[in-house]
């Protein structure tokens, strides 16, 4: 079967581009697409709509969410406070699949963080 290999890019609209791709770039390690193509390593990445009603990301007029995948998710959150970014937490949001945490980047976009549980077959890196 013919069929889609993997994410080649994620685009959105930003009022100051130049300065939010220097913010994913200083903060989350994110190559600026104009210096250089971010080489993101090889590993699960997970496809799924919500349904409309979904109160799982935040305001109810925000259609999409990123998910990062992380190696330390203590590490990357102790970076981002100590950096001055908000990091949320929620027990509920752990689970078998891994731990999160919510960020937002400066144009109020939600940002979710994922270390992956290691014994999950198929998701683990």
């Amino acid at each position: 079967m013919v069929k889609v290999t993997g994410i080649g890019g994620v685009f959105f609209r930003a009022r100051d581009p130049q300065a939010l791709a220097a913010w994913y770039e200083r903060h989350l390690g994110i190559d600026d697409f104009q210096k250089s193509v971010w080489a993101q390593q090889a590993g699960s990445t997970i496809f799924a709509p919500f349904a409309h009603g979904t109160e799982y990301f935040g305001r109810a007029e925000q259609q999409w969410m990123i998910n990062f995948r992380v190696d330390d998710l203590d590490g990357m959150m102790a970076k981002l406070k100590a950096d001055g970014i908000a990091v949320e937490t929620r027990v509920e949001w752990d689970s078998e699949v891994g731990r999160f945490c919510r960020i937002h980047d400066p144009e109020g976009n939600p940002i979710e963080l994922w270390e992956p549980a290691k014994n999950v077959a198929g998701l683990a890196d």
